[in-house]
């Protein structure tokens, strides 16, 4: 297993300091918010792309991947009424599955609740429909880049539309596409899900759907900051034999960020280093 960090925890640092710091703490690589890159980050070219892939690749990390996709440009929807929004959407998610590629990286994930809310005085089946149609166009994408998309549950305190394991495996079967997957994220799962985390692990990774995991508390910190036990977690991943990228992603900072992504990576190497 590989350890990442989620690089806008250090988003206050250029890019260059960013990854001094993570390879400096023992981070493998960097899953990357294409945000912190830029307020346009579809209008990265390859050129550009391999200019960023150079200068994490030079302190010996590599990019992971991509989350938090869809933050900007402002006022994208997968599911909004209006067919013209949804199109460029889509069209912005294609763009990220090559940049992706472009940055050596593998996976993306797609969390953003915002962006695929139900629409006023419409239903939860026709929003649902609508996601399920634009992931199966962007999983076609992902299939051209070489790189795996994933759709993320999250609880429902932050969206009505899958939010559980179960509910995005229905989906990514659906699709029937093997570049589109869905993944753990404990915080989301440890809020969500009605099986502790272990068990949620036996029971899907065998299934060949999880493409990812991330690591946080259900409190929103770092691993370790809170009640979640995450060497549990770890044995169930190795004993299914998960052999990739655990990614760091916590959302409230505590004491800040270099100090949660210090925090994060003493925690989980001793944990990893204590597994047979």
């Amino acid at each position: 297993m590989k350890l990442a960090l989620c690089n806008e925890v250090l988003a206050g640092l250029p890019l260059e300091a960013q990854c001094e710091r993570a390879a400096a703490l023992g981070y493998d690589g960097l899953e990357i918010a294409p945000f912190t890159l830029s307020d346009t980050p579809e209008q990265i070219d390859a050129r550009e792309a391999a200019r960023i892939r150079g200068v994490v690749e030079s302190f010996g990390l590599v990019v992971t991947g991509l989350h938090w996709l869809l933050v900007k440009p402002a006022g994208l929807s997968l599911t909004d009424a209006d067919a013209a929004l949804r199109q460029r959407t889509l069209q912005f998610m294609e763009r990220l599955t090559g940049l992706c590629a472009e940055l050596g990286g593998r996976v993306l994930v797609h969390g953003s609740p915002g962006q695929r809310r139900i629409a006023d005085g419409e239903t939860h089946a026709t929003a649902l429909g609508r996601l399920q149609e634009g992931l199966a166009q962007v999983a076609r994408a992902a299939a051209t880049n070489g790189v795996v998309y994933c759709i993320e549950p999250l609880s429902s305190h932050e969206t009505q539309l899958l939010n559980t394991v179960a509910q995005a495996a229905e989906v990514v079967r659906a699709i029937g596409n093997p570049h589109l997957r869905t993944m753990i994220d404990c915080s989301a799962a440890g809020l969500g899900e009605s099986e502790p985390l272990p068990a949620l692990i036996d029971r899907w990774l065998p299934t060949g759907l999880i493409g990812h995991v991330q690591v946080n508390d259900p409190n929103r910190r770092g691993p370790g900051q809170g009640a979640m036990a995450f060497a549990p977690i770890l044995a169930a991943l190795q004993r299914n034999g998960y052999d990739g990228v655990i990614a760091v992603e916590p959302f409230d900072y505590v004491p800040d960020g270099p100090g949660v992504a210090a925090f994060a990576a003493g925690y989980l190497k001793g944990l990893l280093e204590a597994l047979p």
